[in-house]
């Protein structure tokens, strides 16, 4: 069974955390002090007392990792997110330390105790962590991925949920989830080579076969009058036991929750960039970052100002106008591709392969993006952000509120130069639902992280696209 294996694997990881704590440790003493190269060696203290501080500094850091939930599964979830979790929890322990060392500093001991090891101590643990569970997790998806260490899920209930469920598992087979089959009164065939065992009144007489490692109900929603009994059944069994909402396009997949004296309250829609603070973070790196880029580009976009004045006529920059946030409208500045045209006879037309409007130079500024360099103006000027969903035309945000689901939410957020819908592969001529889905998730799981990391990809996949044309 998997649990099984899963204690076995926490103990090992606990053990391994204590070793790479104090190599980190040993390793941060010995290049600045034992080894005597930057002069830390003279008049150290003993060794011995520097070694001895590992009795506690091991026990902290262990507990530290647990707190933060670095021993948990972690089988879908994001290396980003658990390097920010080994950020906090060393981040935690080096203001513990340094707290110590200064309420202690009367100690003759403590008063010598090295500072400048301490913070080496913490620079090298967060690095030999990350790199630790990275090959643990590289390891642990390896032997997933060729059928072992697999974890036996059932499905109760037959509906979106349940395909978005299988959908995702059979994609990422690293998961190790060996699906073992739905259970459902309305529906006899399977989905995806997944079986369908039978009704729901099986559930029992499976559970008491103990073979299951986790119960995924995954009920659609017009048969939540079941729901209370079924739980009641799973729990009964002692099988892990998650809930899917087959309501999942409704609800954010971060969901922000409130306790209202014991009553749960899940918000629809939660915003990370509606708090003030978050919004103040982003906007100052979208100052730095435009300033910084401006300079960088300025040679390309002193080129591509000279290419275009000098093969077609018209402006060098176009002003379109677009929207932006909370539905507001503004111009968005790029160089110019096409031939001058109407304003008319430009507002409601799609840009598409081979379109005889895009002049030659303007076809190789779109594939290579310089087009869009200008729009770092626009980011000084507060309309638009480095990253964030792609602003449209109003003709076509008219046309899209009324025939895409939850479209509009996109304008809560400034719209940006890149996104995770654009790194995507949804630039261009692409679809619209999914370029919407990948902007909702955007907006839902903002992070200053999800930005560098969007901003990182953007180099190396989303500059030079095939659907830019």
């Amino acid at each position: 069974m998997v649990k099984d294996y899963q204690q076995r694997l926490n103990r090992i990881h606990v053990f391994i955390d204590a070793c790479v704590i104090a190599v980190s440790y040993i390793l941060a003493w010995f290049l600045l002090i034992g080894s005597g190269l930057f002069g830390e060696g003279k008049g150290a203290l003993a060794p011995s007392i520097y070694m001895g501080a590992l009795v506690a500094v091991v026990p902290l850091y262990l507990a530290l990792y647990a707190i933060f939930n670095l021993y948990s599964p972690k089988r879908v979830s994001s290396a980003l997110r658990e390097f920010a979790d080994i950020c906090r929890a060393n981040g935690i322990g080096l203001l513990l330390l340094a707290l110590v060392l200064y309420l202690g500093s009367k100690n003759l001991y403590v008063y010598h105790f090295s500072r400048p090891m301490v913070l080496l101590f913490f620079v090298l643990n967060v690095a030999l962590e990350t790199l630790e569970r990275n090959c643990i997790r590289l390891t642990l998806r390896t032997v997933r991925a060729k059928g072992f260490n697999q974890k036996h899920v059932l499905l109760v209930g037959y509906s979106r949920a349940a395909e978005g469920f299988i959908d995702r598992s059979l994609q990422n087979p690293e998961w190790g989830y060996r699906l073992y089959g739905i259970l459902d009164n309305r529906r006899t065939e399977g989905y995806k080579g997944v079986p369908c065992l039978g009704p729901l009144e099986k559930l029992p007489g499976i559970l008491e076969e103990n073979t299951l490692d986790e119960i995924a109900i995954t009920l659609s929603i017009d048969e939540y009058g079941e729901l209370e009994r079924i739980v009641a059944v799973c729990e009964k069994s002692g099988v892990h036991t998650k809930f899917i909402p087959d309501y999942h396009h409704m609800i954010p997949t971060r969901p922000y929750t409130e306790d209202m004296m014991g009553l749960p309250v899940i918000n629809i829609r939660n915003v990370p960039l509606s708090d003030p603070f978050n919004a103040f973070i982003k906007r100052a790196i979208d100052l730095f970052g435009a300033v910084v880029a401006i300079v960088v580009f300025s040679p390309a976009m002193l080129l591509v100002a000279l290419l275009v004045r000098c093969t077609s006529k018209g402006p060098v920059i176009y002003a379109q106008e677009r929207v932006g946030r909370h539905n507001r409208t503004f111009r968005m500045y790029k160089f110019r591709s096409m031939e001058v045209q109407p304003p008319v006879s430009e507002k409601d037309k799609w840009t598409r392969r081979g379109d005889p409007r895009v002049t030659p130079i303007g076809r190789l500024i779109r594939m290579t993006s310089l087009d869009e360099t200008p729009q770092f103006f626009n980011v000084l000027g507060g309309s638009m952000s480095l990253v964030g969903p792609r602003p449209e035309r109003p003709f076509f945000v008219s046309r899209f509120r009324e025939e895409i689901p939850r479209y509009m939410i996109k304008h809560q957020v400034r719209p940006g130069i890149t996104g995770w819908a654009q790194i995507n592969g949804y630039r261009g001529d692409t679809s619209i639902t999914k370029r919407i889905e990948h902007d909702l998730y955007y907006i839902e799981n903002w992070s200053v992280g999800f930005d560098f990391k969007i901003i990182f990809l953007t180099i190396f996949k989303g500059l030079i696209n095939k659907n830019a044309y």
